[in-house]
């Protein structure tokens, strides 16, 4: 454990890239050399059971453990303590949607990457709509990659924007959508693992960059990434990606027809599948107990049906995106590793066998190794999440700065400035802040509360300009967050607190302290001396006659006459010092008034602070009964029903609202 602790924290040049996938998580660490990432490490972890199917989370814990496992393994390789890895994304409810955006300028003028970056997130913006438009299920969509199929510079179609000059821009995307359930579960593992997500992309558009290069593109060609839940299809023609989807139909169809034919549990229908690339034989044995042996082509003669099905669902896919069949298709994933799965995919698709090849011979094009074999055609996603993290792939154009660092951004329509934040690990309560704790004494038998300073209020700004979280956030947006801090603890030494109560000296739990001494809470507070401090005002300082009167002891008796008594006490004897000491009081800066103001429809008053601070916004946010910590939804500000920001300074008789927007 020691070790672990003394290892240093991961670099900036270093990938870790992940491919948490149905059936196993493997995971890859690489560093980018001379245009290429070369890969140092791999390690794999098969699930122990199935806790994903058809890419999607279930067991949350269990998929966190096995990540554990594989990056405590790479850490032991490479030395280093890994904290962030890239990530993909894929599951059953994948949705694509195409967008179009056209931007006239005023006169013709260089594109710069402004211009490109409004350009593409114009056009997702449309195709979010059009998801909206369509999508009547509730439930939200989050954006989670894109595509530019094509650029047009007055009306002349381009590869790229950037330099040339022209008044007319068109741009279309593909983007990417899946349910907010599939992010925030896989984020949920991501933190169970101890990992911060780095960079996300989608799984067809992380395995195309691994498999089709770019110079490859004009062709019109079709990858097929065949995992165990699901398979992941991407189409590529005329230099750009003109489509995704994914089938549900995969490996685990395969493993579930050899249980079913031969009485097998899922772990030992896996290894069988496996073995059908050896050839020979295979042994197993049955739920029943039961020693089993039969040959390579028995099993595949008894697999053909699923297999033709597999198949017939991928030409289906590729045919309803391509519009007829590819010039060429790659199958990549364990599952391309299937005997006789080429042949049904050539069949189903009315192409030459020899135009339906296993993914891996381009490899070399964007990865490297000296000393691992990497053409396994399992090994295409992880790899391009390597490649589309570290040789800059992933499309950004959406991307938003916050603290100087691009956000973590997925987006279902309009962003608000709370729920980037939210995205990027901050909470309600970094909002908020704390109030310093209280010192709480027993003074003369009565409780009483001397408060902690309050909070140190949160600064937002978008742009330069102080903004509140409902804000929306748009692309190219920088955006300035710093988390409110707490107040300090209230801390008062026996001399403090008799300034504070205007008494000569203090008995502390029957004891006489010394005066830089700190009082704890809960302390019983006796006061000596304190009517020679009258709180309203020091104008009878120059009549020490009438200062017996206030004293508590002396009202309940019934001698007020004697005026001896008090100049043998021992209480006049300090008089003079204690007018002495009081001479210093007045430049002590008076609190502030309290201030009176209508919170949500209800009169409040906020107590003075000590230390003179204005009363702002924030002060307010403990006693609306909101449970920030855990609010879902974005929350409003108004004062005077006008929206504002917390930090916004109270007058007496504002009327603030805060709550939920609808």
């Amino acid at each position: 454990m020691a070790g672990t602790e003394a290892r240093p924290i991961q670099g900036q040049e270093l990938i870790y890239a992940l491919d948490i996938g149905t059936r196993s998580v493997i995971g890859m660490l690489g560093t980018v050399v001379d245009g290429r990432v070369q890969i140092r490490a791999i390690e794999k972890q098969l699930h122990p059971k199935r806790a994903m199917m058809d890419g999607q989370i279930e067991d949350i814990a269990q998929v966190a453990q096995i990540v554990r496992t594989v990056t405590d393994r790479l850490e032991e390789t490479s030395g280093c303590k890994l904290a962030r890895a890239c990530v993909s994304a894929a599951g059953r409810a994948l949705r694509t949607e195409r967008g179009h955006t056209e931007r006239s300028l005023p006169a013709p003028q260089p594109v710069d990457q402004q211009l490109v970056a409004q350009l593409e997130a114009a056009a997702v913006s449309e195709a979010e709509n059009a998801l909206h438009d369509m999508e009547d299920s509730g439930q939200r969509m989050l954006l989670v990659g894109y595509t530019v199929t094509r650029y047009s510079l007055d009306g002349y179609p381009l590869t790229s924007l950037l330099g040339h000059t022209g008044r007319v821009l068109e741009a279309d995307v593909v983007a990417t959508f899946l349910p907010g359930g599939v992010i925030d579960s896989l984020y949920a593992v991501m933190r169970q693992a101890g990992l911060e997500v780095a960079s996300l992309t989608l799984e067809p558009i992380a395995a195309l960059n691994a498999a089709i290069p770019p110079d490859l593109r004009l062709l019109n060609l079709c990858l097929v990434d065949i995992g165990a839940g699901t398979s992941d299809i991407a189409i590529c023609r005329d230099g750009s990606v003109v489509g995704y989807t994914m089938a549900t139909v995969a490996g685990d169809e395969i493993t579930e027809a050899l249980m079913r034919e031969y009485l097998v549990d899922y772990q030992t229908a896996e290894q069988m599948k496996e073995g059908l690339s050896g050839g020979g034989s295979l042994q197993f044995t049955n739920i029943l107990g039961l020693e089993q042996s039969c040959t390579v082509d028995e099993v595949e003669t008894a697999l053909t049906p699923t297999v033709e099905l597999l198949a017939r669902e991928i030409a289906q896919r590729v045919l309803a995106l391509n519009g007829s069949a590819p010039s060429a298709v790659f199958l990549a994933g364990g599952g391309s590793k299937l005997p006789t799965l080429q042949e049904k995919v050539a069949d189903a698709l009315d192409m030459d066998l020899r135009r339906v090849a296993i993914a891996g011979g381009h490899f070399k094009n964007t990865v490297c190794s000296d000393t691992l074999t990497l053409e396994d055609p399992e090994y295409t996603t992880p790899l391009g999440i390597a490649v589309s993290a570290g040789l800059g792939l992933i499309s950004d154009s959406c991307q938003v700065l916050l603290n100087g660092t691009p956000a973590k951004l997925f987006r279902s329509g309009s962003l608000t400035a709370m729920e980037l934040l939210m995205m990027n690990g901050y909470t309600y309560a970094d909002l908020l802040g704390r109030s310093g704790k209280p010192l709480v004494l027993q003074v003369d038998g009565r409780r009483t509360v001397f408060h902690g300073e309050p909070p140190i209020p949160a600064r937002l700004r978008i742009n330069g300009a102080d903004a509140q979280p409902s804000f929306v956030v748009h692309a190219g947006d920088q955006v300035e967050f710093t988390p409110a801090a707490a107040g300090a603890d209230c801390r008062l030494t026996a001399e403090e607190l008799c300034r504070r109560l205007g008494c000569t000296a203090v008995i502390v739990d029957g004891q006489v302290p010394q005066p830089e001494q700190l009082l704890n809470s809960g302390a019983f507070v006796t006061q000596v001396g304190a009517a020679l401090s009258p709180k309203p005002a020091p104008k009878p300082e120059p009549q020490p006659e009438p200062e017996p009167t206030p004293e508590p002891e002396p009202e309940p008796e019934p001698e007020p006459e004697p005026e001896p008594e008090p100049e043998p006490e021992p209480q006049p004897v300090p008089e003079p010092d204690r007018q002495k000491e009081q001479a210093p009081v007045p430049p002590v800066p008076p609190p502030v008034p309290a201030c009176s103001v209508i919170l949500n429809g209800a009169e409040i008053t906020l107590p003075p602070k000590s230390d003179g601070a204005p009363f702002y916004v924030m002060d307010l946010l403990e006693r609306t009964g909101i449970d920030f910590k855990n609010a879902q939804s974005p929350i409003f500000l108004r004062v005077n029903g006008t929206d504002c920001i917390f930090q916004q300074v109270l007058q007496n008789g504002d009327r603030v609202d805060i709550g939920f927007e609808q």
